[in-house]
């Protein structure tokens, strides 16, 4: 993975300039900008053909029917939108790119994907690549309010090629585990850099005790913009009462967290795997990266206090979660160089530090006990 310092000359340019405070520890947020296609279905183009030609092919008209975002314009939840980024990319050769939700997009229930032109992948950009981007987004749970601007994904880069970062050795892993580097309990691992996460549905055994948020069905419009919003009109919490274990239903979404505090070291980035059909039929992460510094303690050189936040849905029908239960799994490698900037204290972030923690569009939430 290349650190922030590598980010600019792998090679996004260019429509505008780059901001500052775009540029993460280990990767770049892109912006929407001023135009959304509604469609009718996610696509992808295809290694024939280019996003905008694939969508004349679909609707000839579609043009007629796009939104102007520059003054901002409401993204209807259970419609899905195309729309063009301000970056556009040059990928060199040897360099490769990915992309997933930013932490509030994936707690607000948006399902983003990037798109380039000819891909046959989503949230994949292939070396060699000099082009445009593109965004699919499909708010699930909530109708949204964006701008041009707006940034609801972003962009980290990795080697194919040359010299790459030096592998997690076994030796490295059990180090990592064993002085608590990247949890903060008595983690066991039987693969070299992935961690199991285990979920928190216990609120410390307190009756009554806040443990997660559902989404309610029917809540107004969300402007990203805002930070203000009451939590408890556009979510139900979920206490603990009597057993911890939690159904979770396939028409809901759920925020929750993990038992375990986690951290990603300052040489290293994490990516949580958001499906994995040994843990259940349920997706657990749409954002599911973590940069170098999140949740790390400075002075310690051990996991603080963050907890991993889960974007939660079930799969088809119904499933049981249990307190302690293994969840998903959180995927490190190791980045190209210690980044100038890390996570949380060099850098303006939301959610270090985290206990069970919405999107930062609301306000704490006050709840009667």
């Amino acid at each position: 993975m290349l650190a922030s310092a590598e980010i600019l000359p792998a090679g996004i340019l260019e429509d505008s300039e780059i901001a500052a405070d775009q540029i993460q520890p280990a990767s770049i947020d892109l912006r929407l900008g001023e135009y959304a296609y509604p469609v009718d279905a996610s696509f992808l183009p295809g290694k024939a053909m280019k996003v905008l030609e694939k969508m004349r092919e679909l609707d000839p008209g579609f043009e007629r029917f796009r939104i102007g975002l520059r003054n901002g314009a409401v993204l209807e939840k259970g419609r899905v939108y195309v729309i063009p980024l301000l970056e556009a990319i040059n990928l060199r050769s040897g360099i490769t790119a990915f992309a997933n939700p930013k932490s509030s997009t994936g707690r607000l229930d948006i399902l983003t994907r990037l798109i380039a032109d000819r891909a046959t992948l989503f949230d994949q950009v292939e070396e060699g690549y000099q082009g445009q981007l593109y965004i699919e987004v499909a708010p699930r749970s909530f109708s949204i309010v964006v701008r041009t601007g707006t940034r609801l994904n972003q962009l980290r880069f990795r080697r194919t090629r040359g010299e790459n970062p030096r592998p997690i050795t076994v030796a490295d892993w059990r180090s990592l585990l064993t002085e608590g580097q990247i949890a903060d309990s008595n983690a066991v691992s039987e693969r070299t850099g992935m961690l199991p996460v285990t979920i928190d549905l216990s609120g410390a055994g307190a009756d009554e005790a806040l443990i997660g948020w559902r989404a309610k069905k029917h809540a107004k419009r969300i402007d990203l913009d805002r930070r203000d919003y009451d939590p408890l009109d556009f979510w139900e919490p979920i206490r603990f009462h009597k057993e911890s274990s939690l159904i979770l239903d396939p028409d809901e979404f759920y925020i929750l967290v993990t038992k375990e505090a986690i951290a990603v070291p300052p040489e290293f980035a994490a990516e949580m795997l958001p499906y994995d059909t040994r843990a259940g039929e349920f997706r657990v992460h749409y954002a599911g990266f973590f940069d170098p510094g999140f949740g790390w303690d400075l002075r310690t050189r051990r996991a603080g206090s963050s907890r991993g936040v889960l974007e939660v849905r079930s799969h088809e029908v119904p499933f049981l979660l249990e307190h302690g239960q293994t969840v998903g799994w959180l995927r490190y490698e190791r980045m190209a160089e210690r980044p100038d900037a890390l996570y949380g204290s060099d850098t303006g972030s939301n959610y270090q530090g985290q206990q069970l923690k919405l999107a930062k569009q609301f306000r704490p939430a006050v709840i009667a006990a």
